[in-house]
């Protein structure tokens, strides 16, 4: 099976595609059973020599809220000097950004909510005062040449509120980034997108002012929709696509939440288009298989399935 799936290019498509890599952050934040630190580190290394090149590590929040990040301090320094690795990191505010810097972190990520229930839940705070608390963390990252990606949660449907309006994302996506965010991650947060809202917001982005370069989406597949929809987006010009190892995580806040779009999915589909990823699919595969083992249960990735099966 070395030679499949067969490249066959669609028209209309980038010819490469970043892969951000959520897997050893949004994929475990959410495990019942604390993952050690050095299995936590191992992964990233493994993900590393699989050939990603954005590797989100960990979460600087406090561990009263993501238990299984508590060990942020201990994991970053083991992980720090992997070569033409990014390793950005989640910060909620000021003291999370103050933790991450200290240990030398380059990039970090504020993470938002369109909607005003989830930003309660999430963060205990409404969508205007998240913004308020994001605004001196953007400004002395960026002051300090650090690189800010801004998380966009809730972008297609909340779990209490229903259909969220494509024109309330466009404000909040373009707040943060008039903040100063670099890049901007769209979130289906629960996996109710579809590909035409998906292209209906990313055309109202760009409406707004918002450039397609800026942009990267990060979709659950609840609903089987997360390939589709990363399809819609590429097709629109979309070059970063959030993923996670094995198809792991959820959201802690979000219990209609379900698991990320597995890389190995992800990179079987883009392998088959002739997009460059860089990405050795091989050794992705064994790192979740092994990843996989040490949680004590299968991934739930088909394509990891599929390349790991035994007859």
């Amino acid at each position: 099976m070395t030679d499949l799936p067969m490249v066959v290019p669609a028209q209309e498509l980038p010819p490469r595609v970043r892969i951000h890599e959520v897997g050893a952050r949004d994929g475990l934040q959410n495990e019942k059973a604390t993952v050690p630190t050095e299995i936590k580190a191992e992964f990233i290394r493994r993900l590393a020599a699989a050939g990603l090149t954005t590797i989100e590590a960990t979460s600087f929040v406090h561990p009263k809220w993501v238990p299984q990040l508590a060990d942020a301090e201990a994991l970053f320094p083991q992980i720090s000097g992997i070569e033409g690795v990014d390793l950005p990191v989640l910060v909620p505010n000021e003291r999370g950004l103050d933790r991450a810097l200290e240990l030398g972190a380059r990039r970090i990520a504020v993470f938002g909510s369109a909607t005003e229930t989830f930003s309660q839940k999430n963060l205990n705070r409404s969508v205007a005062e998240s913004l308020t608390m994001f605004e001196p963390v953007i400004a002395r990252a960026k002051a300090d040449k650090v690189h800010v990606r801004g998380y966009l949660s809730m972008c297609f449907g909340d779990p209490w509120e229903g259909a969220v309006p494509v024109h309330q994302v466009v404000g909040t996506a373009k707040a943060l980034l008039d903040l100063g965010c670099d890049e901007l991650s769209l979130g289906d947060t629960i996996g109710v997108a579809t590909p035409g809202h998906v292209q209906a917001l990313l055309a109202a982005l760009n409406e707004a002012g918002v450039p397609t370069g800026a942009i990267g989406v990060h979709f659950h597949d609840t609903y089987g929709q997360a390939l589709s929809n990363t399809l819609a987006a590429l097709k629109h010009g979309v070059t970063t696509v959030d993923a996670s190892a094995g198809g792991l995580g959820g959201c802690p806040y979000a219990k209609s939440a379900t698991g990320n779009l597995a890389t190995e999915d992800l990179v079987w589909m883009l392998d088959g288009l002739g997009i460059e990823t860089g990405v050795d699919l091989a050794a992705l595969t064994a790192t979740s298989v092994w990843l996989a083992e040490q949680l004590g249960r299968p991934s739930p990735s088909r394509t990891v399935r599929a390349l790991s099966h035994k007859d």
